[in-house]
């Protein structure tokens, strides 16, 4: 597999929306604290996502008057791709 994401924060962004199809930045970012149990910088968070639709994995969508966020078929791709190699590793 090709180089895919060489940041964690990037890859748990990607699998939280795999799970959900669609966030809102800020639903989305939250869950992500949640995960990590601590929080993250706004700017930090929101330039993560920037990458992630840079680099065609996902989507930014309208939501009312919030952006929302979903994976792209490359982003969903990736997510499953990477939880095979993870299988593999752990069994």
């Amino acid at each position: 597999m090709t180089k895919w994401l060489q940041s964690g924060r990037r890859r748990d962004i990607c699998v939280l929306l795999y799970e959900a199809e669609t966030l809102r930045g800020q639903r989305l970012k939250t869950n992500l604290e949640d995960h990590y149990d601590a929080r993250i910088d706004s700017q930090s968070f929101y330039g993560a996502m920037e990458s992630l639709e840079s680099k065609g994995f996902v989507e930014q969508r309208t939501d009312g008057i919030h952006d929302a966020y979903a994976l792209t078929d490359a982003g969903e791709r990736r997510v499953e791709a990477h939880f095979e190699w993870m299988r593999e590793k752990v069994e």
